[in-house]
């Protein structure tokens, strides 16, 4: 692996994380192409997901400086809002710890991914189509409504992030259309989404590091590696996150869902040949 390696992992991660399309899946596929297929190279994927999560930070510092003031004050908004983080982030966290290393050794691979990319984007834009239709995101204040997010709809996005455990799927993606399909208006589904990325993220970069770090540090160029792909991930994602914001309330993720859907084909296709 080596920092140039790195680096264009690192700018894929940031570009995808936060983008319905999955960022693992894209990975897996750059890391095909470029020959990396050990697991120091699986490592490194989960791990430069760090510099998206600090992205994050970044971006909601002003929302998460509210948050804790809040929970000091045992604000009842910022109580609720932080129990719901805590509710979404467990099962997810529970099936990942079981099935890590059958996750790492089955999915981690073009053909997984190919599929998951397809029934992802299909799902996404059924979903997206419906709400469209039936008016399901008219304007309202989505502040106001991510603060009253009620633990039931948390637990509905917590079960369905559990399927971004299937590298393809995506974690934005799936806590997403779990949102919207618990009720909330897109653009709050999208605010708690991001939000729940960081505890999410966090302990999967943690967990990988325990696992897998020492391989990775001691490999050659491993932690200039580990340092640029950070680098990239973070500035890439910091871009990303606003600009995705602005596109999701015009657009929605239908588009998204028709670049999946192609993109997944070709990697079957691809496999297959």
């Amino acid at each position: 692996m080596t920092w140039l390696d790195a680096l264009l992992l690192g700018a894929l991660e940031g570009l995808t994380e936060f983008l319905p399309v999955s960022s693992t899946g894209h990975l897996i596929l750059l890391g095909a192409l470029l020959g990396k297929h050990d697991e120091v190279a699986k490592t490194l994927d989960v791990v430069i997901q760090l510099g998206a999560v600090v992205a994050v930070v970044a971006y909601y510092r002003a929302r998460l400086a509210t948050l804790a003031r809040g929970c000091l004050r045992k604000d009842p908004a910022s109580l609720r809002l932080l129990a719901a983080l805590a509710v979404a982030f467990l099962p997810a966290a529970l099936v990942g710890f079981l099935l890590h290393g059958f996750i790492k050794e089955r999915l981690f691979g073009p053909g997984p991914v190919g599929l998951a990319l397809i029934v992802g984007g299909i799902v996404m834009t059924g979903v997206d189509t419906w709400r469209q239709r039936s008016g399901a995101d008219a304007s309202a204040d989505d502040d106001a409504e991510l603060g009253s997010i009620t633990l039931g709809r948390a637990a509905v996005i917590g079960l369905f992030q559990c399927f971004a455990l299937w590298p393809g799927a995506s974690r934005s993606m799936t806590t997403i259309v779990g949102g919207q399909l618990a009720g909330l208006r897109t653009k709050a589904a999208a605010d708690f989404s991001f939000l729940l990325a960081i505890p999410t993220l966090g302990a999967a970069t943690v967990y990988d590091l325990a696992k897998g770090g020492a391989a990775l540090l001691a490999s050659p160029s491993g932690p200039l590696s580990l340092a640029v792909g950070l680098a990239a991930s973070f500035v890439v994602a910091w871009l990303v996150i606003a600009a995705f914001l602005r596109y999701l309330t015009r657009f929605g993720l239908a588009p998204f869902g028709l670049y999946r859907i192609v993109l997944g084909a070709l990697v079957l296709w691809i496999a297959r040949a």
